[in-house]
């Protein structure tokens, strides 16, 4: 009798799930997380964002929530992790392990991965400088790891300076746009040259070993990638001074 009643209770939770509107949706999550004390009113929209990113912020007494128009159709308990996700951020709570997998899970299946791919495309730009930088200019370097370590058969990508000189982010591959971006801070005659050739080569080690995406879980660097890239010469001490600056 128990396991048919708690079968009965998960159907309708099921059903009652489908037919909630996204307001609803975030206010039962709200008193789930903090019973205590009833939901503020919630504004809820559907952004053309560049990707699948979604944002929440409490302000003037209430809870706006802005989500990735991508996500629009996705499943109930899809919408349901992600509203989990937010409204724990939001109140500073921990993020329930079984919400993060649901909604990752649905983020790495082929087709959404190929619409945000597809979308990335169209709506994002890449604010980048060119790649001839004040003291390196990145055609030289990549031509040359190119020959180097790829033979010289790796197809050259776009290729820039940021805007900013980052020294959380110092490079990073944008498969979408196919583009690899160097923190300008490297652009500087205090740098080694073999330092900002260690992060291009980092970075040109995405198109050799793209993405590996197996469920829930997503790997960037897979055990292949890090194994080419102990193959660069001078890579610890590469890795040491980067870590200085």
């Amino acid at each position: 009798m128990l396991n048919m009643g708690g079968m009965q209770v998960h159907r309708d939770l099921h059903s009652a799930l489908l037919f909630e509107t996204p307001v609803q949706m975030y206010a039962r999550v709200y008193r789930e997380l903090q019973p205590r004390h009833a939901p503020p009113p919630i504004e809820i929209a559907f952004c053309r964002f560049a990707n699948a990113n979604s944002s929440i912020r409490m302000g003037c007494g209430r809870i706006t929530v802005k989500i990735s128009d991508l996500l629009e159709g996705a499943p109930a308990p899809v919408m349901e992790a992600l509203a989990y996700i937010l409204l724990a951020k939001l109140l500073r709570l921990p993020v329930d392990r079984k919400y993060n997998e649901r909604f990752r899970r649905y983020l790495n299946r082929k087709e959404v991965r190929r619409s945000v791919h597809l979308v990335r495309q169209i709506r994002g730009r890449k604010l980048v400088k060119g790649p001839a930088g004040k003291h390196y200019d990145l055609v030289e370097l990549f031509e040359d790891l190119n020959l180097r370590y790829f033979n010289g058969l790796m197809a050259r990508p776009e290729l820039g300076w940021s805007l900013r000189p980052s020294r959380t982010t110092l490079g990073h591959y944008d498969p979408s746009h196919n583009a690899i971006v160097i923190s300008s801070l490297l652009d500087d005659a205090r740098v080694p040259r073999f330092a900002a050739e260690y992060v291009l080569f980092h970075e040109m080690l995405h198109l050799r070993f793209p993405v590996e995406h197996r469920g829930a879980r997503r790997s960037v660097h897979t055990r292949e990638f890090l194994e080419a890239e102990k193959q660069f010469p001078g890579y610890r001490e590469a890795k040491d001074l980067l870590r200085k600056l």
